[in-house]
């Protein structure tokens, strides 16, 4: 459980990092983001996670 916080945690510094740094280009990037087609965010978010789940798979082996 220690672990899964600290990964959160890191995740959470990640996520919130460019907002911080750049929160005028983070507003163009999240319009952009809101005009893409559905299916174009769906497959982003496929491949994102498939990266996510070879990262963890090399990380643990």
């Amino acid at each position: 459980m220690d672990f899964f916080l600290c990964v959160i945690g890191m995740v959470m510094i990640l996520e919130g990092l460019p907002y911080f740094v750049f929160p005028e280009r983070m507003k163009m990037w999240v319009q952009k983001i809101l005009e893409m087609p559905e299916s174009d965010l769906r497959r982003l978010g496929m491949v994102l996670m498939g990266i996510g789940l070879i990262l963890v798979y090399l990380g643990r082996t």
